[in-house]
């Protein structure tokens, strides 16, 4: 697509964004990738774009991928239906061992190279390496689903301390060698609790939150835990998106500063969020003012 922004023009957007990239130099922030941003092609290329781009001006990024798409892709090549139980995946022991395959195979070594090939430097890890995310059974009915007992945050520490960008791909593990399938938001909103990052982007397929679902024109730009509550109650907050703002609200609790839902499908949001005066999506935060 051309463009006809001058020089001038492009140093001033630069500028704009100084104060920004001094703010967020050398601070965490943990992005939960997934939805659509992950399945288009050309979408996934600018996500790997910011993350780099964030990661050259100091950012400490951490990346927490999902591949649900994937999962079921290869599914359907052996023959096995996929089934969802409150929008958790039921898993039994054949298709834990499938979910280890695309997530911490296939998709998690994509991204690591993608990242690579775009002028970055990652190291890609699951939730089993380094007993990274220990878990237990979250519902007997659902097989191999974990629940979070423990992050162990010090491989994803060690990686920013030597300049790594952490690929996360989110199975967990327990003592007796179990394998778990982990929820991304839930596991991003641990891992950024454990890290106390600055800031957690959850990247959706919608704005943010809506007054009105039908409307994007209608997108709150912030609310807190407490206005949550009246949102749940009147409706504004339902179906699938009440689970993620609860793990929104989980991340404060567990010490990240604020949470961003944001649309994945519209290119540069993450660049959008952090280094412009608008920011993107709806800013989940303890704080009375979107900062």
């Amino acid at each position: 697509m051309e463009t006809d922004l001058t020089n001038a023009k492009r140093a001033e957007v630069l500028t704009q964004a100084l104060p920004y990239i001094k703010r967020y130099n050398g601070k965490v922030v943990v992005v939960k990738y997934g939805g659509n941003a992950m399945v288009n092609e050309s979408l996934k290329q600018q996500v790997m774009e910011d993350i780099v781009l964030l990661w050259l001006i100091g950012v400490k990024i951490v990346l927490v991928h999902g591949g649900g798409p994937e999962i079921n892709e290869l599914m359907d090549k052996l023959g096995k239906k996929p089934e969802f139980v409150n929008g958790l995946r039921v898993t039994d022991k054949e298709t834990v061992d499938i979910v280890q395959m695309v997530l911490a195979g296939k998709v998690n070594k994509t991204l690591v190279n993608l990242l690579e090939m775009k002028g970055g430097q990652a190291v890609g890890l699951s939730g089993m390496d380094g007993r990274l995310i220990e878990a237990r059974v979250k519902n007997e009915a659902l097989g191999y689903v974990g629940e979070i007992t423990k992050v162990h945050i010090k491989p994803v520490t060690d990686l920013l301390e030597k300049g790594y960008i952490p690929v996360i791909s989110t199975i967990g593990c327990d003592k007796d060698g179990n394998t778990y399938n982990i929820n991304g938001d839930t596991a991003a909103a641990h891992i950024a609790g454990a890290l106390e990052a600055e800031r957690l982007i959850m990247m959706t397929d919608i704005a943010g939150i809506l007054k009105d679902k039908d409307d994007p024109s209608t997108l709150i730009p912030m609310i807190t835990p407490k206005e949550a509550e009246k949102l749940y109650a009147d409706g504004t907050i339902s179906g699938g998106m009440i689970p993620k703002v609860e793990c929104c609200i989980d991340a404060l609790k567990y010490g990240v500063r604020n949470v961003v839902i944001m649309d994945g499908r519209v290119p540069h949001s993450i660049l959008m969020e952090l280094l412009t005066d608008e920011g993107a999506g709806t800013m989940v935060s303890s704080e009375t003012e979107r900062v």
